[in-house]
């Protein structure tokens, strides 16, 4: 309600060209309330009332405007406007930016973004997608070992405005290799003993991750030691950048979304639900949704194979929801653990034998629960005790098979290489499914004979 009763006044001052007023409505406010209050404006108005700030401020106001917006903001405004953005924007939220811009429009904003800039954009561009270097900053606190505490402290004054984080400060030599890292407590700290060196001051045991390493890794590896960030290096230990917090937020949320949209049988979005469209979402529900319904297929034709046991013991029929739904949800539910495990890195490969033995002990006690629970509907339903037992030894075998399918296909997926997620909830019931009518209808034919 308070961004649009705003509204009026913001319009007025771009009216009037009211530059005073508009410099001090985008300093006076904190980036976030300043981007929440130009929400109803539209783009046009909206960069127009950011020229009016200084680049620092007006790319932090920027950055708290929605993904779309921003893109269609550099898509549409004055190429020397933009590429002035682009250059004070980190690099690695440059990059990804640009590329859902043509890449014509992205040559024209880059031929006017400062070489080093534009240099370090181009770099971030090599790296694969999902790669630590794909989501690295380049805008890291470097230090010469040489340096001396006062001088550290008069040349990251000089830094800091640009820098995204100064959390930690990496100590590199004359040809940029990694050499330790100095905390910023622990150079404020020793203030009182300012000729002291950075060499003196470093830590040489120091974790760095790769450029090539899969991104997923790197936020097990900064959310495990508990890191604000973490350096990116070379083969040979070059310093390239440092992946921050916020940027392994990222990824856990992205990795979760794709995790949980596998999991319900949906092939990844590339993109958020709102911005898919409709016709992209169609193919990416459908594919999996034809892959079980060709599961549901084999569940009719195993039916159909034991058509005459059905017709001539019809009450066998009226368990088979029951019979089926107990293996498909006790399946479901070890799946699910088990990708969460592994997303966390809780459950490794390596503990396949534990893991299988505990969801087959889990499964056994589960199984004598449900078996206990279906004795007394069988009871009522079947024509003798000796039938009734058919549908609790059923329902405790499913339940058996059901943990024991839910705990060794994620492990046996991620062994081939495949993302354990594929292995969701739909396929795993699916499978179990067609093992429940099996054990069903065999068990039944052993008692009934």
């Amino acid at each position: 309600m308070i961004n649009t009763l705003f509204l009026p006044e913001l319009r007025e001052m771009l009216a009037v060209g009211n530059a005073q007023e508009l410099r001090e409505f985008c300093t006076a406010l904190h980036p976030s309330r300043a981007a929440e209050f130009m929400e109803g404006l539209a783009n046009e108005e909206a960069w127009s009332v950011l020229q009016h700030a200084d680049t620092h401020q007006r790319a932090e106001i920027f950055s708290y405007f929605e993904y779309d917006r921003q893109v269609a903001m550099l898509q549409a405004e004055d190429d020397r406007q933009v590429a002035d953005l682009v250059t004070h924007i980190p690099a690695d939220d440059a990059v990804d930016l640009l590329s859902e811009l043509p890449d014509k429009r992205v040559e024209q904003i880059l031929a006017l973004v400062p070489a080093p800039d534009r240099r370090d954009i181009r770099r971030l561009q090599t790296f694969e997608e999902g790669t630590a270097g794909s989501i690295m900053t380049t805008e890291a606190a470097c230090l010469d070992e040489k340096l001396t505490v006062r001088q550290a402290l008069e040349t990251l004054s000089r830094q800091a405005e640009r820098l995204e984080t100064i959390y930690y400060i990496y100590v590199v030599d004359d040809t940029n290799h990694l050499r330790g890292v100095v905390s910023t407590r622990m150079l404020v700290s020793s203030f009182g003993k300012p000729d002291r060196t950075i060499a003196d001051l470093m830590d040489t045991d120091i974790l760095t991750v790769d450029a090539s390493d899969d991104q997923q890794e790197v936020a097990r590896i900064v959310a495990k030691y508990d890191l604000l960030a973490i350096p990116v290096v070379d083969a040979q230990r070059h310093m390239l950048g440092i992946i921050t917090h916020d940027d392994v937020m990222d990824v856990f949320m992205e990795e979760a979304t794709e995790d949980v949209q596998r999991i319900a049988a949906v092939e990844p979005l590339e993109d958020s639900y709102m911005r898919t469209p409709i016709l992209t979402l169609t193919w990416k529900r459908g594919m999996w949704l034809g892959i079980l319904f060709f599961a549901g297929i084999l569940t009719a034709l195993a039916l159909r194979s034991y058509e005459l046991e059905f017709e001539q013991f019809g009450w066998l029929v009226w368990f088979i929801p029951l019979v089926i739904g107990s293996g498909g949800n006790s399946g479901a539910q070890t799946s699910t653990l088990i990708i969460a495990g592994m997303a966390t890195g809780d459950v490794k490969i390596s503990n396949w034998a534990q893991i299988v033995t505990r969801e087959v002990a889990t499964g056994a006690l589960l199984g004598i629960f449900l078996a206990t629970l279906s004795l007394a509907p069988a009871l009522m339903l079947a024509p003798s005790v000796l039938a009734a037992l058919i549908v609790p030894l059923t329902i405790f075998l499913v339940v058996l098979c059901g943990t024991f399918s839910g705990s060794i296909l994620p492990l046996v997926s991620q062994r081939l290489g495949w993302d354990p997620a594929m292995m969701s909830n739909p396929f795993v019931a699916g499978l179990n499914d067609i093992t429940g009518i099996v054990i069903y209808v065999n068990i039944a034919k052993v008692f009934l004979r």
